[in-house]
């Protein structure tokens, strides 16, 4: 009898073949399950509640999956890819998801009438290469010269982004601000030169876009009430300087004999303090910012002579005020000079919603915006900003990849009726598989239909024969319970997002049909507190 070889420590967890690569299809299903009633314009939010009892509201396929906290190796797959999908793109996150899941669903059956997988996956690569040929040719280019139409174009490619979010009754107002805010920026397109302010209270179309700075007001001294609040024109001092008497207790050892020394320590500070004070003022500069704290004297000192002060502004909208009105952060007061400051023609603090808040416009060379949202609850502000996200990153997009093609599952069924067409004329294995993934494609219309509670056989029955009869852009129009041609509907999405959704989907169902073993050691799984090596056990 031949002796037992134990190669793996006691305890190790392994398991491999055809069960395996079953069991993580399953778990990538399910975490299909828990994000397909997100999509599109009818779709249903999640409420997410973490450990501390923090809420969250959102349809943004990425962030209910990074909330979601997925331990099972193969279903993190889908969530990486919906997290680069929204970093590349910004938008067709839950799509990513439904499409990946929709392909390894549909190859189940193969895989368990014990096809190879390496035969699958080369089928996917050339159907999916097939496919992004198909939206190449299809998609329409815009001509970037006629900018009214270029403009009405990503007003229109923002809207649809937003048709499936919170915030779709106010598509209309948020994209035009969307587009303002973008075609604000430089030619690179700077994400962080956006800044977004939530205030609570008011409605969603008190919401305003400034095209420059503005900032909620700092921890201010005593003395800050005395201090003007508005400029015009107006030159900025931007500091990384502590202005304030400090005790030096902290830093260093005195050691005086007589009161009279003690004294002339303290004088010598203040007199320190007020030539820095005295520095600023002299470089003409009427509004100081820095980074660091502003205490009550220079506080004080500034609002006697008419000049408005602010002390802990963040580091990103110092950046973003000195890109807007030029000037330099200095670190020292001694060669503050006019070239060094920063200029805009009005500066005014106001009230918004139960906030102050500084705004800074008409600056020089305003490459950066701002939003400041108003909205009810906290957690509707976070979602109308996530939509925003979205919306923005959709018409950075587009500025550099200027294609477009008809969403609302049209582009789907154009690329499904293609594979289906070619897998007709070929013979082996790959027909049927082909064939398979073509019938994968149709999730997303066939999911559009479910979410709305429309009849989706019903719908695809139509679109299929529309698709047959070479009208490429007919796909589900939701407000009439029918099929439209969404291109003249004016539903139109970036190509690069389909192209990006579906090169990502292939890639993981192909990385998660080439797993076939698991092994889960047990003392890595102490160390990583449940984290395993490989790709997981069967759940």
């Amino acid at each position: 009898m031949q002796p037992q070889i134990i190669l793996l420590k006691e305890g190790t967890d392994s398991s491999q073949g055809k069960p395996q690569l079953i069991s993580n299809i399953n778990a990538c299903q399910l975490v299909a399950d828990a994000v397909h009633t997100t999509l599109g314009p009818r779709g249903m939010d999640k409420l997410i509640v973490d450990q501390n009892g923090k809420s969250t509201i959102s349809n943004d396929g990425a962030t209910i999956l990074k909330l979601l906290d997925i331990i099972h190796p193969a279903a993190k797959t889908l969530v990486d890819i919906a997290k680069s999908q929204d970093a590349e793109i910004g938008d067709g996150t839950t799509s990513v998801v439904l499409l990946a899941a929709e392909f390894l669903k549909q190859v189940k059956p193969f895989i368990e009438e014990g096809v190879h997988p390496r035969i699958i996956i080369k089928a996917f690569r050339q159907a999916i290469d097939m496919a992004i040929e198909k939206i190449k040719s299809l998609s329409i280019k815009i001509e970037n010269s006629d900018v009214p139409k270029q403009r009405s174009l990503l007003e229109e490619c923002a809207a649809t982004a937003m048709n499936s979010k919170l915030i779709h009754q106010q598509k209309e107002f948020f994209s035009r601000m969307v587009v303002d805010a973008v075609l604000l920026l430089d030619d690179l397109l700077p994400l962080n030169m956006i800044g977004i302010k939530k205030v609570s209270g008011g409605a969603l179309e008190e919401s305003l876009l400034v095209a420059g700075v503005a900032f909620k007001k700092t921890f201010s001294y005593a003395g800050f009430e005395m201090q003007p609040k508005k400029y015009s024109p107006c030159k900025i001092a931007l500091l990384n300087i502590e202005l304030e008497l400090k005790a030096e207790r902290d830093n260093a050892e005195v050691r005086v004999d007589n009161v009279t020394e003690y004294q002339k320590i303290v004088d010598a500070e203040w007199q320190i303090l007020y030539q820095k004070l005295e520095k600023i003022h002299k470089s003409g500069a009427n509004v100081v910012l820095s980074k660091l704290p502003i205490g009550d004297v220079a506080t004080q000192y500034f609002a006697d002579r008419n000049m408005f002060c602010a002390g802990r502004v963040a580091d990103e909208d110092l950046k973003r005020t000195m890109k807007a009105c030029g000037g330099a952060v200095m670190t020292t007061v001694h060669d503050i000079s006019e070239n060094a400051l920063g200029k805009c023609e009005s500066f005014e603090e106001k009230q918004i919603g139960g906030e102050r808040f500084n705004f800074f416009a008409g600056c020089p060379n305003a490459k950066t915006c701002t939003f400041v949202l108003r909205g009810g609850a906290e957690q509707f502000l976070e979602e109308t900003e996530r939509s925003l996200h979205d919306a923005i990153m959709i018409v950075r997009r587009m500025i550099k990849n200027d294609a477009v093609v008809a969403g609302g599952g049209a582009i789907e069924m154009e690329l499904s009726k293609t594979l289906r067409d070619y897998s007709r004329v070929i013979a082996g294995k790959e027909q049927l598989i082909i064939g398979a993934i073509a019938r994968a494609l149709e999730i997303i219309p066939r999911q559009l239909c479910d979410n709305a509670g429309f009849d989706a056989t019903n719908i695809l029955n139509k679109l299929r024969q529309k698709h047959h009869q070479g009208k490429c852009w007919y796909g589900v129009d939701i407000v009439n319970e029918d099929i439209a041609d969404n291109m003249d509907a004016c539903v139109w999405e970036p190509a690069i997002v389909k192209i990006n959704a579906l090169t990502a989907a292939c890639e993981a169902a192909c990385l998660i049909l080439s797993v076939d073993e698991t092994i889960k050691n047990p003392s890595s799984q102490q160390q990583q507190q449940g984290g395993g090596r490989g790709m997981g056990r069967p759940m």
